[in-house]
């Protein structure tokens, strides 16, 4: 990534509520609450043409103990390794801060272009009252800004884009793969053991990730972006704000997807929220796979495996179609394999079948079998063909298509997973008049 704006500063300084108006959508959670953002989290913005990428970080806390913030602090410096430039960001309520002194000394040590930037100023008084962040001696401009209304953001970025390059940011137009699943069941080690390094904290606290967070990856010349995502529990038991927007954020990384990689824990087996996010990805004809995570702690033989699996594609019933693959993340086991299978699962989902194959392979089965007679009314299909959509969808002509039940429905979806592979995705047919 070229042209990098990173937001950095002590907690509750308002860098989400920035970073929001930056990309112009509600991307990050905010919340009164101290420490809410936690990992690196990337948008796009674009002013006066210059397209850049920007970097919300949590709240920077010097010298403490408690495992979040001392998390934060990595994901902090990482973020500034990557920045072409760094908005340091003050507050004009609470004035100059302790912390802000300390990470002052952080920032001061970096050689690149740093903005001073005192949010909050949304009256004359405190516009004036920012002059106090010159005491931190930084070699860098002071923009008093209030980021809820956007006050003062417009000059800030006219100075902004000015260090950055022209050349054109890469839109992404790649596989979206989310990985989704229950608190707890290991979803950023996953994508830690990806990338080889901590993209995502990692504690044994549920609920530890927060927003949706977005990493790009290569695999065997294959870019592709992994979306690692909060854990989604049932809503009787989300009594929190962040929790709630968290579960949004992750259903709408869902949404966004092209691939869900569903994450269970081997020792709980597949629950009933875990049948709710299948069942969404299913509605909303995303590909899927089932990833059983810590199978290294399972009591083993030649057909745990096997029974396991029966096991589950009976709770699976219709949606039985999904792959499975048993992995333990902590010993990096079959990861990579799960990886492959999610893009083989996404060039599934993107299969186009010519008109004549489908004739010639499923006008057979259906000369086997044909539709069951209804009140005198013999159903003759006609021809089939594949629709021009983003999912497998399928348009069967034929005489009587109101005639035409479920079971034949499902026969004919069992076939066409017989002779096409399409492991991994729903498929959708419609029955039209001919």
């Amino acid at each position: 990534m070229a042209n990098i704006l990173a937001i950095v500063g002590r907690p509750n300084v308002g860098k989400s509520t920035l970073f929001n108006r930056l990309v112009e959508k509600k991307q990050a959670i905010m919340d009164n609450e101290s420490g809410v953002t936690r990992d690196r989290h990337y948008g796009y913005g674009e002013w006066n043409g210059k397209k850049f990428t920007v970097i919300d970080t949590g709240g920077y806390v010097e010298g403490s103990d408690d495992i979040f913030e001392g998390a934060i602090r990595t994901q902090v410096k990482e973020a500034l390794e990557e920045a072409t430039a760094i908005l340091f960001m003050v507050d004009c309520d609470t004035g100059l801060h302790g912390l802000d002194q300390d990470f002052a000394n952080v920032v001061r040590e970096l050689k690149k272009p740093i903005f001073l930037v005192a949010n909050k100023a949304d009256n004359q008084e405190k516009h004036l009252a920012a002059n106090e962040f010159y005491n931190l001696g930084m070699d860098a401009d002071l923009f008093p800004i209030a980021a809820a209304s956007g006050t003062g953001t417009g000059d800030l970025l006219d100075e902004v884009v000015k260090e950055f390059d022209d050349e054109e940011l890469q839109k992404d137009d790649v596989p979206r793969i989310a990985i989704l699943g229950r608190p707890n069941v290991g979803k950023s080690s996953f994508v830690n053991a990806l990338v080889g390094k901590e993209r995502s904290i990692v504690t044994d606290i549920a609920g530890t990730t927060r927003d949706a967070i977005n990493t790009r990856y290569n695999l065997f010349g294959k870019d592709f972006i992994l979306t690692d995502t909060a854990g989604i529990r049932r809503k009787t038991k989300v009594k929190e704000n962040i929790e709630f927007y968290s579960v949004l954020r992750a259903l709408q990384a869902l949404q966004d997807s092209d691939v869900c990689i569903v994450m269970i824990d081997a020792d709980t087996g597949l629950e009933s929220q875990d049948m709710n996010i299948i069942g969404l990805a299913h509605k909303y004809k995303k590909g899927i796979v089932l990833m059983v995570n810590k199978w290294d702690l399972q009591e083993k033989d030649s057909k745990t495996a096997d029974t396991y699996r029966k096991f589950l594609e009976e709770k699976l019933g219709p949606m039985s179609y999904i792959p499975v693959i048993f992995t333990s993340v902590l010993n990096k086991q079959r990861i990579m394999q799960t990886l492959e299978l999610a893009l083989q699962v996404f060039e599934n989902r993107s299969r186009k079948i010519s008109t004549s194959k489908l004739n010639e392979i499923m006008g057979k089965e259906i000369e086997h079998y044909p539709p069951p007679a209804v009140r005198g009314h013999y159903i003759k299909i006609k021809y089939i063909t594949q629709l021009p959509t983003h999912t497998p969808t399928f348009a069967y002509f034929c005489n009587f298509p109101q005639y035409i039940k479920e079971p034949y429905h499902r026969y004919l979806t069992n076939r066409m997973r017989e002779h096409f592979d399409f492991r991994g995705v729903p498929i959708k047919m419609v029955f039209r008049k001919k």
